[in-house]
């Protein structure tokens, strides 16, 4: 902000605290607005096979994405079954790292994931922290018992177990959708199985002291 105030005018310069799509009509052409959001590098399934290392995937980057909630009447957060997502991904003119910290986007590619989309994505994301925590070396019982409580606690907010509820409870009337429905099973009989490998190695990080407090918090794999 300095450097833009410095050079436009304090006064002059306005900060669009959110990622939504700006109207540019609606906005005071005697201003100056900058758009602030966080992105992270973008890679195609492809690509994943050679950025193995960390220097792989942060290096020579040049697209990236971000991500914005929203619901059909205009909301940002909504029960699962309203819950879209608008994955924007920008493509710069030069990689990152380069010379200057700031470079000219030359393509913008907005991708709309539905409710159910979005419940896969979230399921994918749960079982790769499940698994990540799980394998992890050395074990971190406290992480795992974290992750653990954000996957299959009772008192999870729009956890797996409502997931399942709203989108496997019946087939859709949609035939669009089967793809979907099928995949989201998938997910789920995955996700069971890495809890299931998660709560074993959870038991056998604990002490017998932490087990009847654990076992309140965290269902038992018995």
């Amino acid at each position: 902000m300095g450097f833009y105030g410095e050079r436009f005018g304090e006064e002059q310069v306005e900060v669009i605290k959110d990622s939504n799509p700006v109207d540019k009509c609606k906005l005071d052409p005697n201003k100056a607005f900058i758009q602030i959001t966080y992105v992270e590098p973008y890679f195609d399934t492809y690509e994943m096979k050679d950025r193995i290392t960390y220097f792989d995937k942060n290096y020579n980057l040049r697209r990236f994405v971000y991500c914005t909630p929203f619901t059909l009447d205009g909301r940002a957060h909504g029960d699962l079954h309203e819950q879209y997502k608008r994955k924007t991904i920008l493509t710069t003119s030069h990689a990152f790292p380069y010379i200057k910290t700031r470079i000219n986007i030359i393509h913008k590619e907005e991708i709309i994931s539905t409710p159910i989309e979005v419940a896969i994505e979230d399921m994918q994301k749960k079982t790769q922290e499940l698994a990540f925590a799980t394998h992890q070396d050395p074990a971190d019982a406290k992480m795992l018992q974290m992750v653990l409580q954000g996957s299959v606690g009772t008192t999870v907010n729009q956890g797996p177990l409502e997931v399942a509820q709203v989108f496997l409870s019946e087939i859709p009337s949609d035939p669009k959708l089967y793809r979907h429905h099928n995949k989201l099973r998938l997910c789920f009989k995955d996700f069971t199985k890495r809890c299931e490998d998660a709560l074993r190695k959870n038991k056998s990080l604990i002490g017998p002291d932490q087990k009847e407090s654990t076992h309140t918090e965290i269902p038992s794999a018995d």
